[in-house]
């Protein structure tokens, strides 16, 4: 059984609260930036998560996917549009001829360095609001 827990102060919601406000502006502001250049805001994250593992320049769909909180069918169906847009193309694994690659184009770097530019001040800003609210 677990200890009865303590109410939670009132300085602490008002920390979340402000999280909560600054993490819905960075998003709000992360889509707006999105469509001006062009892509949604889960084009963007998808270019994104190509870049997010070690050592290499590519991800598969189940890793997109995880990264997305997504199902894989949803995931292939947007690397699909991603590939329309000329963003990324799909390669089929020189190691595991099972597994699909996504890599980005030229066109999809250029648009995910634009935007993660961008984006970088913002996500600054709502790092710095979670370490003061752990710091309370």
């Amino acid at each position: 059984m677990s200890p009865p827990r303590m109410p939670i102060d009132k300085a602490r919601l008002e920390a979340l609260s402000d999280f909560r406000f600054r993490l819905r502006s960075f998003l709000r502001f992360s889509e707006d930036a999105a469509r001006a250049h062009g892509i949604t805001i889960l084009q963007y994250q998808a270019l994104l998560h190509t870049q997010g593992f070690a050592g290499r320049e590519w991800a598969s769909i189940s890793e997109i996917a995880e990264r997305l909180q997504a199902q894989p069918h949803g995931v292939v169906a947007l690397i699909s549009r991603c590939e329309e847009a000329g963003l990324v193309e799909r390669r089929t694994s020189a190691t595991d001829r099972r597994q699909v690659e996504v890599h980005l184009l030229p066109e999809g770097r250029k648009k995910l360095e634009a935007l993660a530019t961008e984006l970088a001040d913002h996500v600054a800003e709502v790092a710095n609001v979670v370490a003061f609210a752990r710091h309370r």
